[in-house]
């Protein structure tokens, strides 16, 4: 599950400078991350979400709770018969503070960032870099 490799996540995040875990031990249920975000015009933002969902390898998702962004997130992976995955990401939000002034511009930015940041994922879990599987 790539919600374990979260340090890693500016490998393939568009414009992400850092992602940190806040909480000891594995994730899960509960566990919190903090995202430094360099945002298209310059600006500069720090989000920290909250897991509430944790159905390991099924899904993992949260809530926003700190930061400019209101809503929620989620991550459900479903196995191919092919032997692959299919990753889906939602996000559900709203831009709050100043940001919610540049909503019209930064909402196709950030779709298009989505985009890229899902085939920049599908690149590094296929170099064989990402989180491996436990035997």
């Amino acid at each position: 599950m790539v919600a374990e490799d979260v340090r890693n996540a500016p490998k393939w995040t568009s414009n992400l400078e850092l992602a940190e875990k806040l909480d000891d031990g594995p994730p899960g249920k509960g566990t919190r991350y903090r995202y430094r975000l360099n945002l298209p015009g310059g600006h500069k933002e720090t989000i920290e979400v909250e897991q509430n969902v944790w159905s390991k390898p099924k899904k993992c998702g949260g809530r926003f709770v700190k930061g400019p962004l209101k809503g929620t997130w989620s991550y459900t992976y479903t196995e191919r018969k092919d032997g692959t995955t299919r990753l889906a990401y939602e996000m559900d939000y709203e831009m709050t503070g100043l940001l919610r002034f540049a909503g019209g511009l930064l909402g196709p930015q950030y779709a298009a960032g989505i985009r890229k940041t899902m085939e920049s994922l599908k690149q590094y879990v296929e170099s064989g870099k990402g989180p491996k599987p436990k035997k």
